[in-house]
This record gives C-alpha cells, sequence and structure tokens, in this order.
C-alpha cells in the first residue's frame, strides 16, 4: 500500500522553501506531499498572521490533499499542526510534530518577544544577524532554503498569538497518533515526556546530531521517519 499523503507546514518567517531538503527523499520513499505557505509568510507574506486563520489554512491544505493525510509540522508549524488537530471536524491520519516539544509561554516566550521587538527595530529588521547565524548553524544551502522567503515582519505578531495555544491541552485532545520528532540537541525539547504523557497515542522519536531545524541537519532521518508515519497512517 501506498504511503498516506503529507502536508508539510514550515516553521516561524520561514516558508515553504524550508522543506527542500526533505522533499527529493519523499519523492524517492514514494511519499506524496504538499507544502504550505502560513499567513504572513513565503506567498501569504501580508495578510494578518492569527491562529483562525493558520487553522483554515492547514485545512484548505489537507482537503486539497483529499482529506486522508498526516500533517507535518515543525516548530512554529508543528504547534500550530497540533493546533489544528485538536479543533478540526475532518482530522488527519496522524500528526508528526516536529520541534516544538516546550510550551509557548512564560519566560522562554517572552524572550523571544523580546528578541523579535529588538529585530524590528533595526534597519533590516534583522535580516544580517539571522543571515549569518544560519549560515553558520546550518550551512549555506540549507540557510539559503530556510531564508529565501523570510518574514521577520510577522514575529511580533506571530508570538503574540502564540500565547493563545495551548499545545498540551491539543495534544489531549487528538485521537489520530501523534509522532513527537525532536533533536538531540534541540532546545525545544525540554518538555518532551511531558509532552510525550499527554499523547493519547503515539511516540518519541529522536534525531541524533540535529539541532531545531532537523530538515536541514538531518534531512534523511526526518524524512525516513515520517515515511514510516505516513506508510503506518495509510494502514
Amino acid at each position: 500500500m501506498a504511503p498516506a499523503p503529507v502536508l508539510l507546514v514550515h516553521g516561524i518567517r520561514s516558508s515553504s522553501t524550508m522543506w527542500r531538503p526533505v522533499q527529493p527523499l519523499l519523492d524517492q520513499a514514494g511519499v506524496r506531499h504538499a507544502l504550505l505557505d502560513l499567513p504572513g509568510h513565503g506567498v501569504r507574506r501580508g495578510e494578518e498572521f492569527t491562529i483562525a486563520a493558520c487553522r483554515e489554512a492547514i485545512e484548505e491544505g489537507m482537503a486539497a490533499l483529499g482529506g486522508d493525510a498526516v500533517v507535518a509540522g515543525l516548530s512554529l508549524g508543528g504547534f500550530l499542526s497540533l493546533n489544528w488537530a485538536a479543533h478540526t471536524a475532518n482530522p488527519p491520519l496522524a500528526v508528526l510534530a516536529a520541534s516544538c516539544s516546550v510550551q509557548p509561554r512564560g519566560l522562554p516566550l517572552r524572550a523571544y518577544q523580546g528578541a523579535a521587538h529588538v529585530f524590528a527595530q533595526l534597519p533590516d529588521e534583522g535580516r544580517a544577524v539571522n543571515d549569518l547565524a544560519a549560515r553558520w548553524v546550518l550551512g549555506p544551502d540549507a540557510a539559503a532554503d530556510l531564508n529565501e522567503d523570510v518574514a521577520f515582519e510577522v514575529m511580533v505578531p506571530a508570538l503574540r498569538a502564540m500565547a493563545a495555544v495551548h499545545p498540551l491541552e491539543d495534544l489531549a485532545r487528538i485521537e489520530v497518533p501523534v509522532w513527537l520528532v525532536n533533536g538531540t540537541w534541540d532546545h525545544f525539547r525540554l518538555e518532551e515526556r511531558t509532552f510525550l504523557r499527554a499523547v493519547r497515542f503515539g511516540r518519541l522519536v529522536r534525531i541524533p546530531r540535529a539541532g531545531h531545524i532537523i530538515t536541514a541537519h538531518q534531512p534523511q532521518l526526518f524524512a525516513r521517519v515520517l515515511t514510516q508515519l505516513a506508510r503506518l497512517a495509510a494502514g
């Protein structure tokens, strides 16, 4: 049986271009997939970022795949995929939530909000600093994919909106398999055990030698895990 199709949901201020390292690997595995740009990002840059608008975008993306599909998100995309899956009337076959095993609130969220406000005051909105850091951490090719349609202006409203997202509550509501996928070097895995306890059906997968952007550090391992879930979801 062919693997279930997959909708890929990107991280904050990036766009669907961040999935380029993974796409050919999914093609080789026979995993049909579609890319989504969230409001305020990519081809939807300039649109207002709200949680409701993000849910609607994911709903439309899943419907375009025929409904019986897996949703896979990384970082912001992971949080939003969980949030959508917890509230939709048309649940996915499964959810892969990567690099998002920490609650978006308290000191960590305030720190990110503070940094976003500082960058917003810079003449280039922090583009030079971001590009330099991405090239240093990810390498030039992956950094180029991540930053091709980078939208710095969405950082402040997106982080503000995320204060209303409660992933532990979302996990408890989801009745389909959920795989939590984290890089072993990622600071966004600090609450992964708490998140796993909230999952009804699922598992925790750790990707070795990977940081926050797993798709850049270990695209082959990430694609392998996603393919496994897509095959299981297909029945």
